[in-house]
């Protein structure tokens, strides 16, 4: 029982850091649809970052918000100067920012080179915690805590808020949105800039557990489409629930069957999306 116990726990907590990843694309493809495929090199960029600052400050608080601010800053850029130029053009905006995630992969590699690094974990989530008789990694249960804060905050947000609202109205119709007098830019700029806050999270949280190399980008960005595609491209619920699954089949899959991992993580890609093209919480267009 302890096995199923512990094996749960930990795909709740991979799941929780994929939601935290992921959700961000997830937002910046509803409001924007813009298939970002930079948004890994950002997840990569903030916890390189942090890692830095972390070395040369100690404060790994310090590091967290450098280099969450450094990564939305270079967000903020691309969107301002890049993509506005080809606004309303899905398939350039894709390559654009494939590209991107290309260049900064480069960029990571030449600044900090190849060899695999972690961001240290806070003194007070070093040690274990039992849940259910089971010994387990205090720091997994606050990536869990974590994930179903940002969660909660984003639903909140999007359901209950005015900027939900208008969010919502930009992302049902763009031109009936503008009419109304919402600022479509200034709405559009501000959820890249959120997106790109939860990649950057994602990597600050992520980066004691996994860590951080060369390829992190495209590890990222897969396992995001994965969730994003199980949940619906757009959908909030849909990342929450489709991390969820991701994390506990893809966790379960290595514990059981390790020989048929990939096999474990993408079946379920395959059977929802054999029954709902457009995900669990995806609209027919």
């Amino acid at each position: 029982m302890s096995f199923w116990i512990y094996q749960l726990l930990v795909g709740l907590s991979f799941g929780m850091l994929l939601f935290i990843s992921s959700a961000g694309l997830a937002l910046i493809y509803g409001v924007m649809r813009i298939l970002n495929l930079a948004h890994g090199a950002f997840y990569a960029i903030a916890a390189w970052l942090a890692i830095q600052v972390a070395g040369y400050s100690g404060s790994l608080w310090l590091a967290a918000v450098c280099g969450i601010a450094a990564t939305v800053f270079i967000g903020i850029l691309i969107e301002r100067y890049l993509l506005r130029r080809i606004a309303g053009d899905e398939l350039p905006q894709a390559l654009m920012t494939f590209g991107l995630m290309l260049i900064l992969g480069d960029f990571a590699l030449w600044a900090w080179g190849g060899t695999p690094q972690t961001l240290a974990r806070p003194d007070w989530l070093t040690g274990p915690v039992r849940v259910a008789g089971v010994a387990f990694p205090a720091y997994r249960l606050f990536v869990i805590a974590v994930g179903v804060l940002v969660g909660a905050l984003l639903w909140y947000l999007q359901a209950r808020t005015r900027v939900g609202a208008m969010v919502r109205a930009v992302a049902d119709d763009v031109e009936t949105a503008r009419s109304l007098g919402i600022n479509v830019s200034l709405l559009s700029s501000g959820a890249f800039a959120t997106g790109t806050a939860l990649a950057a999270l994602g990597g600050i949280v992520g980066g004691p557990i996994v860590g951080v190399h060369v390829g992190t980008e495209l590890e990222v960005l897969l396992l995001s489409f994965v969730v994003v595609i199980i949940g619906g491209l757009g959908s909030l619920p849909g990342a929450f629930v489709g991390a969820i699954i991701v994390g506990l089949v893809d966790t379960l899959g290595k514990a059981l069957v390790p020989d048929f991992a990939l096999f474990t993580l993408f079946a379920p890609m395959a059977l929802i999306l054999a029954v709902r093209p457009t995900g669990l919480f995806g609209r027919e267009p």
